[in-house]
């Protein structure tokens, strides 16, 4: 299993009139994490690309615990249960306050397309290799 942690200070323009982070924006703090997850490990979304390979997101879902509001400094938690074996990847993303407190959970499914064919492919052997470790895989 890999974990990997993003903190993000949240914006006025992210919230509703209620001062609660409007639900759409979880979306982009779930990105937030995964973008930040694979750059720890050396990658980017930019690099893969230019191995040939996209990572569209086929699915998303999210449960809204607790609100979280404009100015308070959130924490993403981005989990990789398992290493793929196909051409899906699978984000689970938990988000705390301040207090540590949880406030949203979410689960993000990605596939691996190839650039060229626009067909499924496997993760990059470089990014497998990356990942590999934490998995006891070497």
């Amino acid at each position: 299993m890999y974990e990997h942690f993003t903190t993000v200070r949240v914006r006025y323009a992210e919230t509703d009139q209620m001062d609660i982070v409007y639900y759409g924006n979880y979306a982009q703090y779930f990105e937030v994490g995964r973008a930040e997850c694979i750059r720890a490990l050396g990658f980017t979304y930019k690099k893969m690309e230019e191995m040939g390979v996209r990572m569209p997101v086929v699915a998303m879902e999210a449960k809204f615990l607790r609100p979280a509001h404009y100015d308070e400094l959130i924490t993403i938690k981005t989990i990789l249960r398992t290493l793929p074996s196909s051409h899906e990847i699978c984000f689970e993303h938990e988000v705390f306050n301040e207090k540590k407190k949880l406030l949203t959970t979410g689960k993000v499914t990605l596939y691996f397309i190839d650039n060229l064919t626009n067909k499924r492919t496997c993760m990059p052997a470089d990014l497998l290799a990356t990942f590999a470790p934490y998995f006891g895989n070497k």
